[in-house]
């Protein structure tokens, strides 16, 4: 019971505002966003501004989760933007976006899916906005990423993954 009281996670009620038994209910609670790291670089000012050439843009992604407590996970959307012409580097932006989800009886099967695609799904407009902010403060346009499908890009992992063997679940991993 003592430990109910200092959960991180609300108490969960029925409809009509009685608490109920938590003890097998899932639950999760989104405790957390954040600018983890960011770098802004503009190598070529001033000269940038002067160049009549369209940039050819290169946006990388990636997800990683880890256990920052007991019941408690870190999810990190690292995105990498860069714009590049034969000119030159026109601007680099490196950002890490995290979160921080509290979860609670969640079926292990169901753990991956929820911290690598609900999570990143919950973070990304956040992030995309960042990016979209310090294109703009850099002297460009607002770049503005397209929206990311995290449950297809998770399904063609998971489907890789059973084709070479992966995990024993068949399931992505996450710690």
């Amino acid at each position: 019971m003592a430990d109910e009281q200092d959960s991180i996670l609300p108490p969960v009620t029925n409809g009509n505002g009685d608490a109920t038994q938590t003890g097998e209910q899932p639950q999760v609670a989104a405790l957390a966003q954040y600018i983890k790291d960011l770098s802004v670089e503009n190598p070529s000012s001033p000269q940038v501004y002067q160049w009549g050439e369209q940039p050819q843009l290169d946006v990388q992604f990636n997800i990683n989760v880890n256990k920052a407590a007991d019941d408690v996970h870190e999810v990190v959307l690292k995105i990498d933007a860069s714009a590049k012409s034969q000119n030159g580097v026109h601007f680099v932006i490196d950002l890490s976006y995290g979160g921080l989800f509290a979860l609670r009886n969640i079926p292990e099967e169901a753990m991956a899916p929820f911290l690598l695609v609900e999570a990143p799904r919950l973070l990304f407009p956040f992030a995309r906005q960042v990016i979209a902010g310090a294109t703009q403060d850099l002297g460009f346009p607002p770049l503005m990423l397209d929206p990311i499908d995290f449950g297809a890009i998770y399904m063609s992992q998971l489907q890789a993954q059973q084709s070479v063997g992966g995990t024993e679940n068949g399931a992505p991993s996450v710690q």
